[in-house]
């Protein structure tokens, strides 16, 4: 059995799609904020400075797995990088 019909079969199952939804969502932030501070041509100190966060705020953040963004911090990190929320 091939892995594309694994997964499509699994994503038949409204709590395997529901979990793959959420896990997308998380992996989307954290690549949407990567790819920012890449075009802002800023690094994690560097932001970190602008907002006046500690670099490893900035690094919670990269990771899909953190989970805990604040609105209030990522209207932050988005004003520093010139984007929108």
């Amino acid at each position: 059995m091939s892995l594309d019909l694994v997964l499509a079969r699994a994503a038949e199952d409204p709590k395997v799609r529901k979990k793959y939804d959420a896990l997308k969502a998380k992996f989307q932030l954290a690549e949407e904020i990567i790819k920012a501070i890449a075009k802002a041509k800023m690094t994690q100190a560097s932001l970190a400075r602008r907002i006046r966060a500690k670099s490893s705020a900035i690094s919670r953040l990269e990771s899909p797995n953190y989970g805990k963004a604040s609105i209030s911090m990522l209207k932050k990190v988005a004003h520093a990088l010139g984007c929108e929320l």
